[in-house]
């Protein structure tokens, strides 16, 4: 796995102001659905939605798939992404982590363009359903947000977890948050804070921070709230997001079928 610091940065790098690209990251391994990046969902490979979805934006100007096996960038490419590189294998695996593939696009193109995007935003292929005016709307909070260090997308969780417990070596139930009584843990979910849990509609990276600092998001992450998105993670998943097509729609899969034969 790799590891966060500036030693990954020793080189000179050159920010290309007011460029933004899109980073697609899609390991050929997957435990729970092999392959799951390029299964089909309603006829199309899952990362053909976010490579559409990257591509729609008027906030994204370039387009990149990070991958490590070649079946994975030959999809890719052909529904319109670029694919420079390969990943080397030892940033694909089940224990790689967001940084790695991150720091190792950033040199690739330092190395090879001379020159690196201003922002990088994250967009998971597993996270097939998103709206266009979201990701810009995103981009564009982040842009304004000159303090912010990152950009997160969370949704608002609909029960709170200090209501949670967790059991003690005696299998007794006390509260997760310290300090708060078993009582109290049961008021009404209006009395604690609201919680967001992060999902994959979209981030947002400042390069120039992530090669200061050898991490991705700092201490001001900019919190951006997201619709509920449906990820995948099982083949359940996969009929839940052919459901949700089916009754409400999606823009990005309209755009498929006007424009891509079913592969």
């Amino acid at each position: 796995m790799a590891k966060a610091g500036k030693k990954m940065f020793d080189n000179k790098y050159n920010i290309h102001p007011n460029i933004t690209m899109a980073l697609i990251p899609a390991r050929g391994g997957s435990k729970g659905v092999p392959k799951k990046n390029i299964r089909k969902l309603k006829g199309y490979p899952l990362i053909a939605y976010s490579i559409v979805a990257a591509r729609l934006s008027g906030c994204i100007d370039r387009v990149v798939v990070s991958t490590d096996l070649e079946e994975i960038a030959s999809i890719a490419r052909d529904y319109g992404a670029e694919v420079p590189f390969l990943r080397p294998v030892n940033l694909a695996d089940d224990l790689s982590g967001d940084i790695g593939f991150v720091s190792h696009a950033i040199q690739w193109f330092n190395k090879n363009e001379r020159k690196v995007p201003e922002y990088i935003v994250h967009i998971r292929p597993t996270t097939p359903l998103r709206e266009i005016a979201i990701i810009d709307d995103a981009i564009q909070k982040m842009k304004e947000a000159r303090r912010a260090t990152s950009l997160r997308s969370g949704h608002l969780a609909s029960e709170s977890p200090y209501k949670w417990f967790e059991r003690n070596e005696e299998g007794y139930f006390e509260s997760i948050r310290k300090g708060l009584s078993n009582e109290d843990a049961n008021d009404g979910r209006q009395k604690f804070p609201d919680v967001y849990i992060p999902d994959g509609y979209v981030d947002v990276i400042k390069t120039e921070f992530v090669i200061n600092h050898g991490i991705l998001h700092g201490k001001n992450m900019l919190g951006y709230q997201s619709p509920i998105c449906v990820e995948v993670d099982t083949e359940d998943d996969f009929k839940l997001l052919e459901y949700q097509i089916e009754r409400s729609g999606s823009e990005i899969y309209e755009y498929l079928k006007e424009n891509f034969e079913t592969y």
